[in-house]
């Protein structure tokens, strides 16, 4: 909701439902604290990559990271996931490699097509954890579970988005957090996508790869060639700025909310040149144009945080 982040004034209307939001919060995040709900604890470390507020942020990024860095490590890490915009007819959901994004959602495609990682989709975050663990996995990544509170946790981490933050800094509705601001000083360490940062904050950057055919049959557009780019991701501009940054000349920049699919009808006014699109977006294609690209993209963090996780990990083995 763009408002949140313009600083809109009617927002205000919405403050007393704001609070019941937080009340409602608080009480449910004391229930789980004072065992009055159940939390369940999975036989093996369980990381949360998590933000505060709604919409993307690059979690999808940092997971696939964290099973790729895990990995050099000599772990064998999976990952749960609500599979949002997915519909299944059971769960938990174990990914294979006809699974579609219709079914499991579009990230948890994408993370297991990226990573050939163990991924399993479903609304309890306790069920999918259990079924993950029986697949023979030592660490498991629970993608944005930071509010999940029924499965226990060893790590947290939040991802920021550098330019846009907290917004107005308000709770939903009248903003974008779902949870205050003071919970940063909980977590192990807060993530900042793009920057700037700010003090305690790991800058993460995200760099480009080459091309990929979604579509395109013909030779892939270089730096200078003039394209239509389609984004269904949190924060569309960061895409559209990353191809500017790489040489292309935008024509039509199309920007769908988050998970939103593409319609093939729509795509028919941009028949006429090359369409850029997302990873995101690619594992969700239906079709509609003949000369369709994604671009993937790759995670880059400081050595500082790879000591902090090295470091983090190997307290929790000694305490095992």
């Amino acid at each position: 909701m763009r408002a949140w982040y313009r600083g809109a004034r009617w927002l205000w209307l919405l403050w007393p439902l704001s609070l019941l939001f937080a009340l409602i919060s608080h009480l449910r995040r004391q229930l789980f604290a004072l065992g009055l709900k159940r939390v369940y604890r999975a036989p093996v470390p369980v990381l949360v990559v998590g933000n505060l507020t709604v919409g993307g942020n690059g979690k999808t990024p940092v997971v696939v990271w964290l099973v790729e860095w895990l990995r050099a490590q000599g772990y064998r890490p999976g990952v749960i996931s609500r599979g949002y915009g997915g519909k299944s007819e059971q769960y938990p959901l174990v990914l294979n490699d006809n699974t579609p994004a219709a079914q499991a959602g579009d990230e948890p495609v994408l993370i297991y097509r990226r990573t050939g990682c163990p991924v399993v989709v479903g609304p309890g975050r306790a069920d999918a954890a259990a079924r993950l663990a029986a697949l023979g996995v030592d660490i498991i990544i629970s993608d944005d579970g930071l509010q999940h509170y029924a499965l226990a946790r060893d790590l947290e981490l939040v991802v920021v988005d550098g330019q846009r933050r907290f917004g107005n800094g308000r709770l939903l509705p009248m903003g974008p957090l779902r949870e205050g601001k003071w919970r940063l000083n909980s977590v192990d360490a807060v993530i900042n996508n793009g920057g700037p940062v700010q003090s305690g904050e790991y800058l993460m950057t995200l760099a480009p790869g080459e091309l990929r055919p979604v579509s395109g049959e013909g030779k892939t557009p270089a730096s200078g060639t003039t394209v239509h780019a389609l984004a269904g991701i949190g924060h569309p501009p960061r895409f559209f700025n990353t191809l500017q940054g790489l040489g292309f000349i935008l024509d039509k920049q199309i920007a769908l909310a988050d998970h939103e699919p593409m319609r093939p009808a729509e795509l028919v006014s941009l028949a006429d040149k090359p369409l850029l699109i997302t990873e995101k977006d690619a594992v969700k294609w239906s079709g509609g144009h003949d000369d369709c690209w994604y671009l993937p993209v790759q995670a880059c963090l400081p050595a500082e945080f790879e000591q902090m996780l090295s470091k983090r990990l190997k307290e929790l083995n000694h305490g095992n």
